[in-house]
């Protein structure tokens, strides 16, 4: 089983303006609410691509119920934890450029959080972890770092897409697959990612640290996937971009769906990047129709 974890969700609530007018009343010419969260859009991008998973993490009150309401409606299981504190809401706003406001996140105690550990504790050799996002304030510092041991004593596939210092804290363990955008990886390194050969040379380093696959984004530039012995570069079709926040999600989305159900890692890679670009040209995250629309837009070399 695949299971997704998004420690904290959002409802992510879209509003379109002809412009923005700071200091004065704006009005909206179209809203949208949407469940959000990298783990989530994870869950629902699978889901449209017709591979089971599960969704796990922390919701709380209304807010939380929006969440797990709408992910029932599109069919996707979940095994929420509930938690004494409000789910928290994220403004998008799109007019001449595009504005994010991020509410907090929410309080987590220790009971709700042993939960979850319970929960990674008892996954199998045959299960995948998808963990993805930030992790709040209130949980452990570390959190990463121990959810790769449990996963690690298990024989757990984790797969991980955060970034600053959960990035750090996993670099080296032995993970089924890393997603870091090509700032991410600058970072992680000290130094600054500018071509596909630089983010090919330290995606293999996370390779040799132990990630058996890694696929490293790099917006309009195209992506980079590397394995030990393997470094492939895919363009990226061209299109109005419209929605930046899940297009990573559906990267990891598309290229696990692939994995998982058998698809060589070229046709794994493209079907990723594919979902990438396909859930940026869209308000929502992408169905598999219009990812599968993309994929002969999209080729594929290998990285000298």
């Amino acid at each position: 089983m695949i299971y997704t974890c998004t420690l904290n969700p959002s409802i992510d609530y879209i509003m379109h303006l002809d412009q923005l007018k700071s200091g004065s009343l704006n009005r909206s010419t179209q809203t949208m609410y949407y469940p959000g969260g990298k783990g989530i859009n994870v869950s629902r991008v699978m889901k449209r691509f017709g591979t089971s998973n599960t969704a796990l993490g922390f919701v709380g009150h209304f807010t939380g119920q929006f969440i797990t309401s709408y992910l029932e409606n599109e069919g996707i299981q979940q095994d929420f934890i509930q938690i004494d504190d409000f789910t928290r809401i994220n403004v998008k706003l799109k007019a001449d450029e595009e504005t994010e406001i991020n509410g907090p996140g929410p309080k987590i105690s220790e009971e709700p959080f042993n939960q979850l550990i319970q929960q990674v504790r008892s996954l199998s050799a045959d299960d995948y972890l998808i963990l993805a996002g930030s992790v709040p304030s209130s949980l452990p510092e570390d959190f990463y770092f121990q959810i790769a041991e449990l996963c690690k004593k298990n024989n757990v596939h984790l797969a991980a897409d955060t970034s600053g210092d959960a990035l750090k804290q996993i670099a080296g363990s032995p993970l089924f697959f890393m997603k870091p955008n090509d700032h991410e990886l600058g970072e992680l390194f000290n130094t600054k990612i500018e071509t596909k050969e630089q983010a090919a040379h330290y995606g293999q380093k996370l390779a040799e640290q132990g990630a058996e696959h890694v696929i490293v984004s790099m917006g309009g530039r195209g992506a980079v996937y590397v394995s030990k012995d393997q470094k492939l570069f895919a363009t990226v079709p061209k299109g109005e971009v419209k929605n930046s926040v899940g297009a990573g999600d559906s990267v990891v989305a598309g290229f696990i769906s692939a994995i998982e159900k058998g698809a060589p890692v070229e046709e794994a890679f493209r079907q990723g990047v594919a979902s990438g670009s396909a859930t940026a040209f869209q308000d929502d995250l992408c169905s598999k129709e219009e990812a599968d629309q993309l994929l002969s837009e999209i080729s594929i070399s290998p990285i000298n």
